[in-house]
């Protein structure tokens, strides 16, 4: 019985830093978390700081563009 070859190949992931928009991203969260939950006087007033911190930066963006 003749031998079969079995080819192995080896995958090799090269990561680069070009993600680190996503650490900045994370850091401006957990700022405006913070600053808002210092604004709250409510829990309900929290909540939405919370909700806030979470997508400021498209309220950001949509406000820098005048849309």
């Amino acid at each position: 019985m003749p031998e079969q070859e079995v080819k192995v190949e080896h995958k090799h992931h090269h990561y680069s830093r070009r993600d680190s928009g996503g650490f900045v991203w994370f850091l401006g969260a957990i700022g405006a978390a913070v600053y808002y939950l210092q604004q709250a006087q409510t829990f309900g007033e929290g909540a939405l700081g919370i909700l806030k911190a979470l997508v400021w930066p498209a309220i950001l963006v949509f406000k820098l563009l005048g849309l």
